[in-house]
């Protein structure tokens, strides 16, 4: 802890107003973010290791990084109010043990039940971390000009996060047990609580926040229903009873949140935010191009981990390389949101990621080698850190300064529900349509009817993966070439979702995002960049790796 630091920590937080922001807090603030946003991506290139290791189904491997992002999906605008409440030192401190706490689930994990357990435990801790840290540093920095500094210290931080994690799992991994990768984590987790306690001076605002229990509860009900139904209708058909009924019970659930925001006297979310259309418009584009972008990231982690089994750091490249690109650009953002409007700079950003996601899938599907990824790479990290910024920027210009925080939480809500819908439903678009076209290729390939009845149970059982990766003997020198052929086939289908996504969302951008923001208005430009720099990165768990 710094002097200054520690002479600050004597008084109480709230006394005279919020504290400065020190050193060691922006320290503390940074690390833990920073170990929050590794904790998302960590998975993704030991994904495979993990799929031979528990013979999992392709619908089980999607609730890995669906485990870690809902959440924060769900419970990161009331971690927000608690931190507002109770201190947002005391969440910072329990975000770390949280993590620390996951992870050693993970490490220690016998079964994928406890894998996806340990990963929802973690998921917790960086819901806790992700508005308490951006918190601490708003709080402390009430000049525009240093609140701009600092959170671009943050920012960068969390792009580092992301960008070390697949390389710290895929080096694990590559000389030890895939469990290991998550000791790292367990260990920085338990570093950034201790930091946290020692050094960040604490702040609140507790005048008028309360939590929105009804709410909280229905959005949780309607999205652990929604992600159930897509997930495992995957595998059971969604005409299956129970599958339809968890369609009925995430409607019934959602219309209900909608009833408790329309009458809770502090909602989580503001309704009314959505009848600008702007800003609803901002919502819809956020949603569809973090479905896209995530979805995109776990169909190449499946076709390079689990499909083409290359090793774990050699999968991890591709991720750390799309990571390193938002991190070099970070910089330089702002001053481009300056000189361009944001509107040019979204559309322009998810064209970007359109095209990445269609060259991503006309690539041969051998094409493995870093190589031949890197074109589509680069328009992958250029488009996401530029849609990324400039949503936030259209986002918070659209509303009155008064609502930015929650335009900002709205938008963060929406874009981290993408993430969780995206390996969800390419999952189970493109691991369907390959067991469908592997069953195909079966017919037609004339296999001795013993060998036929063995490869379609076991791609009855656990799809075209478990067919591609199951050791079946001299049988499997037919199967694998077909299996991986189909998987080809469906995960091209999934990509070229993705883009479509990123299209339509683009398409929005055109067409609904006409009507002048804060940053139009005269005089309202300096209002409007004041909040672009409070909320630019508010909670953007966002990653381009399946694990937020």
């Amino acid at each position: 802890m710094t002097r200054s630091d520690a002479g600050r920590a004597a008084a109480p937080a709230d006394a005279e107003g919020p504290p400065s922001l020190g050193r060691a807090t922006l320290i503390a603030a940074c690390l833990a973010i920073c170990v929050a946003q590794i904790g998302i991506p960590l998975a993704s290139p030991i994904i495979g290791e993990i799929q031979r290791d528990f013979g999992a189904s392709a619908a089980a491997l999607a609730w890995i990084p669906a485990a870690f992002i809902l959440p924060t999906a769900i419970l990161e605008l009331n971690f927000g109010v608690l931190g507002d409440l109770f201190g947002r030192k005391r969440l910072l401190v329990l975000g770390g043990l949280l993590i620390t706490a996951g992870a050693l689930v993970v490490a220690t994990s016998g079964t994928l039940t406890q894998l996806i357990a340990g990963q929802a435990l973690a998921g917790l801790g960086a819901a806790a971390i992700f508005p308490s840290s951006l918190a601490v540093v708003v709080a402390g920095t009430p000049e525009p000009a240093a609140r701009a500094r600092a959170l671009s210290y943050w920012a960068v931080s969390l792009a580092f996060g992301a960008m070390i994690a697949p390389l710290i799992s895929g080096f694990t991994a590559e000389h030890t047990d895939w469990h290991w990768a998550y000791v790292p984590l367990a260990v920085v987790g338990l570093v950034t609580a201790a930091v946290s306690a020692r050094c960040v001076v604490d702040s609140r605002e507790p005048a008028g926040r309360g939590l929105d229990w009804p709410g909280q509860i229905t959005v949780a009900v309607s999205l652990l229903a929604l992600l159930y139904a897509v997930i495992e209708g995957a595998n059971d058909g969604y005409t299956a009873t129970h599958i339809v009924l968890a369609f009925a019970i995430a409607l019934a659930a959602f219309v209900g949140f909608l009833v408790a925001e329309r009458k809770s006297r502090a909602p989580m979310l503001r309704l009314e935010l959505f009848r600008n259309p702007s800003f609803a418009a901002a919502a819809a584009i956020g949603l569809l191009a973090m479905f896209g972008f995530i979805g995109t990231a776990y169909a190449l982690s499946i076709k390079l981990e689990t499909v083409y089994h290359l090793s774990p750091l050699t999968a991890a490249l591709p991720f750390a390389l799309i990571q390193a690109i938002p991190l070099v650009l970070t910089p330089v953002l702002p001053k481009l949101l300056q000189r361009v409007h944001p509107r040019a700079l979204l559309v322009g950003g998810l064209l970007s990621l359109a095209a990445g996601e269609i060259w991503m899938a006309l690539l041969p599907g051998d094409a493995t080698d870093l190589a031949s990824m890197t074109g589509p790479i680069l328009l992958l990290g250029i488009g996401f850190i530029t849609m990324f910024s400039a949503l936030t920027a259209v986002a918070v210009g659209a509303v009155d300064i008064r609502h930015a925080g929650m335009a900002s939480a709205v938008t963060s809500l929406v874009r981290e529900t993408g993430q969780a819908l995206g390996p969800a439903i390419v999952s189970a678009v493109a691991l369907g349509t390959a067991s469908s076209a592997l069953a195909a290729k079966l017919g037609a390939a004339k296999l001795p009817a013993e060998a036929m009845g063995v490869a379609s149970a076991v791609n009855a059982d656990g799809g075209a993966i478990a067919v591609a990766n199951a050791d079946l003997g001299g049988l499997s020198r037919t199967l694998v070439p077909l299996a991986r052929e189909a998987l080809e086939t469906g995960l091209d289908l999934g990509l070229y979702l993705c883009a479509g996504a990123s299209v339509v969302a683009a398409l929005i951008a055109v067409l609904a995002l006409r009507h002048r923001t804060a940053a139009d208005v005269p005089g309202g430009a300096e209002a409007a960049d004041t909040s672009v720099a409070q909320a630019d990165t508010a909670a953007p768990s966002a990653s381009p790796l399946p694990s937020h």
